[in-house]
């Protein structure tokens, strides 16, 4: 966290939190921190539009609120309650710092996709259907153990997810944005990504969503993969192309498991509801137990620095305070 004050930082910082319980958890507020309540429809509770300095925004889904934004003439500051910042940098512009909340959700995401890993290779969700049939139907499925996982994400997620392979005993490559080495061995740049396929029996996705990884699972990295080859969907959906998913899913050849889709959620005649090798869950990832005391703390120490003259952690666009992401 970088400790040189900036001319953004000013001595007194009004900051709108979404709502009242999570404006309780936050207290008592630093010095130099007042917080209101706002729903993002009309004033904020016990401030005007005009004196909001920085913006907590809602989880998870803010989609619809991001047009609120400019409404606020003096907001210097945007803090997420998710990872992903998706939209957020287009609805507030470049002068505007935006933090997310990385780390927050790491555990309770890399968890989700072992799970779904397991879940999908050991036939746990067909035995969950048959048990309400009340059909018994022994098979012998293919272990995690021994897998060949290609991991394509390396950031906070994606160390977490790796860790939790460890004792799974797979074969994992990693993918980045571009090649290199660092403290755990060899990270394959994406333009491998088709050739690396092709050797590979699981591939989970949790890289962000940018423009660069927007349809970066394509048709030809799905091709390239193995029959009988799992594709596990932890990022956003639109990392991985749909329809080109949807055909080798529905045909047979491939399986998913997908914690995010696009659209999201799926329509409900969209034919990967009715796969019989598609494993779908309502976007679970970072939204468990661990979340609520996780941001709260993470909220405590972003409004602790501010009221000092901090930069707060996680930056993604320094806006104003005018430094790189710490």
């Amino acid at each position: 966290m970088s400790t040189k004050p900036t001319a953004a930082t000013a001595a007194h910082w009004t900051v709108a939190i979404p709502n009242r319980d999570l404006l309780s958890a936050l207290g008592p507020l630093p010095a130099g921190i007042r917080a209101v309540t706002w729903d993002f429809d009309g004033e904020p509770d016990g401030a005007r539009l005009d004196e909001i300095d920085a913006v907590v925004l809602p989880y998870p889904d803010v989609a619809g609120m991001l047009p609120s934004l400019a409404k606020l003439k003096n907001l210097k500051l945007v803090q997420t309650q998710t990872t992903g910042v998706d939209g957020i940098a287009a609805a507030v512009g470049p002068d505007v710092a935006i933090a997310s909340a990385a780390g927050v959700h790491a555990a309770s995401t890399a968890e989700l996709a072992v799970g779904l890993m397991l879940a999908s290779l050991r036939g746990i969700d067909v035995a969950a259907r048959d048990q309400l049939e009340g059909r018994w139907r022994h098979e012998r499925r293919l272990s995690l153990a021994d897998r060949k996982v290609l991991l394509v994400g390396v950031g906070g997620i994606g160390r977490e997810i790796a860790r939790r392979l460890e004792p799974f005993e797979v074969q994992l490559t990693r993918v980045g944005t571009h090649a290199r080495d660092d403290s755990e061995g060899h990270v394959h740049g994406t333009e491998e990504l088709q050739e690396l396929a092709a050797s590979h029996e699981v591939v989970v996705v949790i890289t962000p969503l940018t423009e660069a990884t927007r349809g970066l699972i394509d048709a030809a990295v799905l091709a390239a993969l193995p029959d009988g080859a799992l594709v596990v969907n932890v990022a956003r959906g639109p990392v991985v192309d749909t329809d080109a998913l949807t055909a080798e899913v529905v045909s047979g050849r491939l399986s998913c498991a997908l914690d995010v889709t696009d659209p999201e959620p799926l329509l409900p005649d969209h034919p990967l509801w009715r796969a019989a090798n598609a494993l779908i869950t309502p976007h679970l990832g970072g939204d468990s137990t661990a979340f609520e005391p996780r941001i709260v703390q993470l909220l405590k120490e972003q409004l602790a620095a501010v009221a000092v003259g901090k930069a707060p952690r996680n930056l993604v666009q320094p806006g104003r305070f005018g430094i790189g992401p710490t």
